[in-house]
């Protein structure tokens, strides 16, 4: 028992001195800098250079600054430059921009389909507003919005809906708590031919609907795109620690997931659903997510599962034979959490959500545990070498110390305590996904 008792007390001061690193983190400035068609001189390319602070953010000054850097509109890449006291920030931040690689030319894309945006919320009408005001300024030509109100306490949601945003806007009540429940909602009632998912929190790209939905236009065996997904704001310590372990981004390299040609460097291929892409960023041919039930409904944020809802609905058009693009020309700005309680949870909750999602999967796919189990060896070695670099911080930016630079820059450690709470949420998933599954039935509502 002292044993224990001593290993509890390290544990505790562990965490302390942790915790007091963590409170350390300064805060970051956010902007993005478009360097224009990127075909003049450097001095050219830096004089044409465009410097805009990030979504709701201040004009950039001296200091610290994450930039997305565009060429010609099209994200490239991400840097963080240090602006010195007086210097021009445009003028310093575009000379360490032309440092990054140009990038491959646009791919040409047909017309986009008709498409239909799902907002699911829940008593956030503050921020709802704002990702909405984003959603309205789309540059796609054919598209509709839809906010599913899940499980309102209040009123708020349909009264800023009605009042503000009219017709332009689509209300719809779901009474079931849970995001995949909501979700699956608005795939019910969409009339577009792609469905599109993101979240309350985000300001969307005024691009980001047409670069989602046109890729559907030229691949007839795409079921599903992603996009990528940057932080809005770099001011607490908890956004600047995410972000700086990758946040929710997946590079700025476009890439097509094919389950008739597995990728070699995914060893658990199609079951490592978050190397994908995230729900804030989603979209689906509305035919095949419907064809494939939709989402799990004892999945996501607001059931005892905790997650794991858009990592399901990933998997489940895969498996159908489907493809999956992640196209990083569809930006979302998103709002990352912002105290240390925020990232307990979150941790907890991701682990959570993993092993739910993947025990959806095998209850409503049973067919599905051989080429699981068979992936199993290389998974788990993958697996501890990413363990490994995350524990140690290798891969990090020597220009970048102290805050998020370049994507998955690993610029601060990542805490054991939220390492240890994702291990513990891994453990509860199966038991999370079954006592909601349980739950549902007592609402009526099916569990694939």
């Amino acid at each position: 028992m002292a044993g224990v008792r001593r290993a509890r007390q390290e544990t505790l001061r562990e965490t302390r001195r942790e915790i007091d690193d963590f409170l350390r983190i300064g805060a970051v400035q956010v902007a993005e800098l478009d360097l224009g068609d990127g075909n003049g001189a450097a001095e050219k390319e830096t004089e044409a250079a465009v410097l805009r602070p990030g979504p709701g953010s201040p004009p950039v000054t001296s200091g610290a600054v994450f930039v997305l850097v565009r060429r010609a509109g099209v994200p490239v890449g991400t840097l963080l430059g240090q602006v010195p006291e007086g210097a021009d920030p445009t003028r310093v931040l575009a000379g360490l921009a032309r440092e990054l690689p140009r990038g491959a030319p646009p791919e040409p894309w047909p017309a986009p389909p008709s498409a239909s945006v799902v907002v699911a919320t829940r008593e956030r009408a503050d921020q709802l507003a704002r990702a909405l005001d984003s959603l309205l300024a789309q540059d796609h030509p054919d598209f509709e919005i839809v906010v599913v109100d899940n499980a309102p306490v209040t009123g708020e949601t349909r009264e800023l809906v009605e009042r503000k945003y009219g017709e332009r806007v689509r209300y719809v009540c779901e009474p079931v708590p849970g995001l995949a429940v909501a979700h699956n909602r608005g795939l019910a009632v969409v009339r577009g031919e792609v469905v599109a998912f993101t979240d309350d929190d985000v300001v969307a790209d005024p691009r980001w609907l047409t670069e989602l939905t046109a890729p559907f236009a030229a691949d007839p065996r795409l079921g599903c795109t992603t996009g990528l997904i940057l932080p809005a704001r770099l001011r607490t310590p908890a956004q600047v620690l995410l972000e700086s372990h990758g946040g929710f981004a997946k590079g700025f390299v476009p890439r097509t997931y094919d389950p008739e040609h597995p990728p070699a460097d995914e060893p658990l291929f199609p079951f490592t659903a978050g190397r994908f892409g995230s729900g804030a960023s989603m979209a689906f041919r509305t035919a095949v997510l419907r064809t494939v039930g939709g989402f799990d409904p004892a999945t996501g944020a607001g059931t005892r599962a905790r997650g794991g809802d858009d990592l399901y609905g990933f998997v489940r058009v895969l498996a159908q034979g489907q493809r999956l693009r992640y196209t990083p020309r569809a930006l979302v700005w998103h709002h990352h959490r912002e105290t240390w309680h925020d990232l307990e949870t979150q941790a907890y909750g991701y682990g959570a959500g993993l092993t739910a999602y993947l025990t959806a999967i095998l209850v409503n796919r049973p067919a599905l545990l051989p080429a699981l189990l068979a992936r199993v060896p290389g998974g788990l070695a993958h697996a501890r070498r990413l363990t490994a670099v995350r524990a140690t911080g290798e891969g990090a930016g020597a220009e970048a110390v102290g805050a998020p630079g370049g994507h998955d820059s690993r610029t601060h450690p990542w805490p054991r305590r939220l390492a240890r709470l994702q291990r513990r949420g891994m453990l509860y998933g199966p038991v999370g996904y079954l006592r909601a599954r349980r739950a549902l039935r007592a609402t009526g509502v099916e569990a694939r």
